[in-house]
């Protein structure tokens, strides 16, 4: 067992910082493998089968090449349920969990309520909502092919309740009606693209992190401007946000006419997510 352990640590150094490296071998052997914390820690004796080895092998090799090990295993955990996740499609993070877990907190007194999932890839915030909020009549767009099927496949695999469509928030005429819209849009700008790390840069989809240097806010007024006609008297728009704009995104929504606007911090205590009431 410890071999192993060591064995994989070794090939990501080079990729990884230790503490990374250790957090992957040990989801690795988890996810794949079957083999747990306690048994690691109980340095259990382990017997690979030649075909487990070269599943190992074959993991480590895309794992020291900067492939997301979501990726590599075709999973990533999200609100406690197991997503499938594949290229094309953007790995959900912790952060995000944060989003639902206030909309689920603030949504507690309502039943029925209608929800829209802009810009959904995995379907981790949709399907979360339904399953979290089984009342809930949950609806998600997104424009990616990919996306959508990623979604659907998922929302399959966790039996969840969502319609999913595809539609270009940039370019929609609005039609129902919803008591809350959520959003994760790409936010990142191009000029960040030298602090990030070339695990994402090389592998995640770009259409799904990415917005002009000069229009940083492109799809979030896009979106409160369809929320002006799309949410119910009263209804809320959540938003996860770059840490960067927090100021310039509650002022644009104030100037649309929201109000109740709230800014939270993440589990990372940046400045993550907004609420606005219409």
């Amino acid at each position: 067992m410890r071999q192993i352990l060591t064995h994989i640590r070794q090939q990501l150094s080079a990729v990884y910082p230790d503490s990374e490296a250790n957090a992957i071998a040990r989801m690795v052997l988890e996810c794949r493998f079957g083999i747990s914390l306690l048994d690691i820690c109980m340095g259990k004796d382990i017997q690979l089968l030649p075909k487990q080895r070269q599943d190992l092998d074959n993991i480590v090799a895309r794992l020291s090449k900067g492939e997301p090990v979501q990726y590599v295993l075709g999973k990533a955990e999200f609100c406690g349920f197991a997503f499938s996740v594949a290229p094309g499609v953007l790995i959900p993070r912790p952060e995000t969990e944060d989003l639902v877990d206030w909309i689920v907190a603030d949504s507690e007194a309502k039943h029925g309520c209608s929800i829209l999932d802009i810009g959904t890839g995995s379907g981790c915030i949709a399907i979360s909502l339904n399953k979290l909020m089984p009342d809930a009549i949950v609806t998600a767009w997104d424009l990616s092919d990919d996306a959508l099927r990623q979604a659907a496949e998922n929302a399959r695999q966790l039996d969840a309740d969502v319609r999913f469509e595809q539609v270009d928030v940039l370019n929609v005429t609005p039609s129902a009606k919803f008591d809350i819209i959520v959003s994760n849009p790409p936010y990142i700008c191009n000029r960040e693209k030298a602090e990030m790390n070339d695990n994402v840069l090389s592998h995640e989809p770009h259409l799904a992190l990415f917005v002009p240097d000069d229009d940083p806010l492109m799809f979030y007024r896009a979106i409160a401007v369809l929320g002006r006609q799309m949410l119910n008297e009263g209804g809320s728009l959540f938003f996860e946000i770059n840490r960067a704009f927090g100021r310039e995104t509650t002022d644009m929504l104030a100037s649309l006419g929201y109000k109740n606007i709230e800014l939270r911090k993440d589990r990372f205590d940046n400045d993550r997510m907004i609420k606005a009431v219409l």
